[in-house]
């Protein structure tokens, strides 16, 4: 699935537009470049940058130079004004973009043809039949790939953004559970503050009747509530902690499998997330892998199995899977209570991560700081981010 550039930049004076797309290590030989008055698109596999200009430029008058990690393009400009932006508004409207990226298509291929009628009358003749079932040909596959990339594009497209969304709601989520405990910590602060006032009172009451006579003994029965949290109720969270339960709950009931080879061990989820573990922690991880989507097909809600699962597709490079375990682990690990908070922040390390090893960092960093906020005395969690922070740097900086 190509992976579009956005980490381009570029420059102009009155007659020339200076455009710089860095090549994120890939060798030149490897770089496709195509450019007309209106369209340019630079493809070296797994990435792509394509670009409808705000402005016409003489493509005769212009060139496009490979070296130094980029692709440097010099647009001779059809009118000596200032560019506003590089892009096209359209660029945002598929409809206009195919229909000028197949128009540029076009325009090459005329101009080409027109070249070609500067060679004899008898070769022309002679080889139009073949000429015309090549370019038909082409154009077919041109269309063909064409599709199949915009259409990755789009599933990617739709992927993030379906991933920004549940993040917003995470966030949205996290932001009310805060205001919720502050009203609460508020709350309690008002009641602790009533009640020595009233201790107060009840004492000087008592300091006035005291030489009226000799106090009576007494004792006073207190029983105390079992609770399954350590935390006291005026201190506790206590609606999000029974949503946690009743989650637990609901996690532990397996899907009976009615398969007769399997073992009574091989049907809990349990026993199976120990077995990955073990094949995890001896370099094992296809297996890992095996052994947590067996446990998850059993019960699919168990945050553990999903966290786990995304550390082996990180060992074995699969980062795109790692991002959607991790994202499903976070899911599960709802409402966010102190009980599920270290897990939490494995599940936001490991997408993390994986964000990073896929260059997208602003998205890694969210993750990292994330963790932060559980966690904020992790030395470890304050230096990558700071490393994170500093790479996003260095390339704006670059840009």
């Amino acid at each position: 699935m190509p992976i579009a550039v956005k980490d381009f930049s570029w420059d102009q004076n009155d007659k020339m537009v200076y455009l710089t797309v860095p090549l994120k290590g890939v060798k030149t030989n490897k770089v496709d470049i195509f450019s007309s008055e209106e369209y340019l698109k630079v493809s070296y596999p797994p990435y792509i940058f394509e670009c409808l200009l705000s402005h016409p430029v003489d493509d005769e008058g212009s060139s496009a130079q490979l070296g130094n990690g980029a692709v440097i393009f010099k647009l001779k400009k059809t009118e000596s004004i200032e560019w506003s932006q590089l892009q096209s508004p359209d660029s945002v409207n598929k409809e206009i973009m195919k229909q000028k990226r197949e128009e540029a298509i076009e325009k090459v291929h005329k101009r080409a043809q027109e070249k070609e009628k500067g060679k004899s009358e008898v070769k022309r003749n002679n080889e139009k039949f073949s000429i015309n079932q090549m370019m038909e040909i082409e154009e077919s596959d041109r269309q063909r790939i064409a599709d199949l990339k915009q259409s990755e594009r789009n599933k990617a497209t739709d992927d993030l953004e379906r991933w920004k969304d549940e993040q917003i709601k995470i966030a949205e989520q996290e932001r009310l559970l805060k205001e919720k405990l502050q009203e609460e910590k508020i709350n309690n602060k008002i009641k602790k503050e009533k009640l020595k006032a009233a201790e107060k009172e009840n004492a000087e009451k008592k300091e006035n009747v005291f030489d009226s006579g000799v106090r009576q003994t007494g004792h006073i029965t207190i029983k105390h509530t079992p609770r399954v949290f350590p935390t006291p109720v005026r201190e506790s969270t206590t609606p999000l902690e029974d949503e946690w339960l009743k989650k637990q709950a609901e996690s532990r009931r397996v899907v009976e499998l009615e398969d007769k080879d399997l073992s009574e061990e091989e049907k809990n989820p349990l026993w199976l997330r120990d077995k990955g573990n073990s094949f995890f922690a001896s370099g094992d991880y296809q297996s890992a892998i095996s052994v947590y989507s067996h446990a998850i097909r059993l019960n699919p809600n168990i945050p553990g199995l999903y966290s786990n699962r995304a550390a082996c597709h990180l060992k074995i490079r699969n980062f795109f899977k790692a991002v959607e375990d991790s994202s499903k682990a976070l899911e599960l690990l709802t409402p966010a209570v102190p009980q599920n908070a270290a897990s939490r922040v494995k599940a936001h390390i490991r997408r993390g991560t994986s964000f990073c090893e896929l260059e997208m960092y602003v998205e890694g960093l969210m993750d990292y700081e994330a963790a932060l906020k559980i966690d904020k005395n992790n030395d470890q969690l304050l230096q990558d981010a700071d490393r994170i922070r500093n790479i996003i740097q260095t390339s704006s900086d670059y840009s």
